[in-house]
């Protein structure tokens, strides 16, 4: 069997991220190919308890920098990254039930139209900044009352 360029580069690329079973992607890397992306709005009927706020106390943001939620045991709080081909950035700021385990990032908009033109799409970031899994853990850790929450906390705890 011949090895074709790209092949090698994907065996290499797993290799160098220990191809990690906990599903976790590496901390250390700049660029994630074909990243399944969805997206929110605050009005929807199960955000508006929280309003348009996030899981960090903060407003939800919609300008040049934009929040997002994910799970915080692979893209911990704190997380900036930027879409390929959109100016915007985004900001790991809030986590959603649905997401954990699924390597999803559910990315904000202001309205119901714009997150339904949004849909699923799979882009390519690029992580400017990772987050920090201490202090996704110290935001969660009065949280665990939900299964979601001890989700992530478990596997934060057993990756770290």
């Amino acid at each position: 069997m011949r090895l074709t360029p790209v092949l090698l580069l994907g065996l290499a690329a797993c290799v160098l991220s220990s191809c990690s079973s906990s599903g976790l992607l590496n901390k250390n890397a700049n660029r994630i190919t074909s990243v399944r992306t969805t997206a929110y709005t605050h009005s929807e009927s199960d955000h508006i308890i929280y309003g348009a706020r996030t899981a960090v106390g903060t407003n939800l943001k919609y300008g040049n920098v934009r929040s997002a939620a994910a799970d915080w045991s692979v893209f911990p709080v704190g997380t900036i990254f930027q879409i390929e081909g959109l100016p915007y950035v985004y900001q790991v700021d809030d986590y959603g039930s649905a997401l954990v385990g699924t390597n999803t990032i559910d990315l904000y908009k202001p309205d119901k139209a714009t997150m339904k033109a949004w849909g699923v799409r799979n882009v390519n970031i690029k992580v400017i900044k990772w987050g920090s899994f201490s202090k996704s853990l110290s935001i969660l850790k009065p949280r665990t009352a939900y299964p979601h929450i001890r989700r992530m906390i478990s596997r934060i705890e057993t990756s770290t």
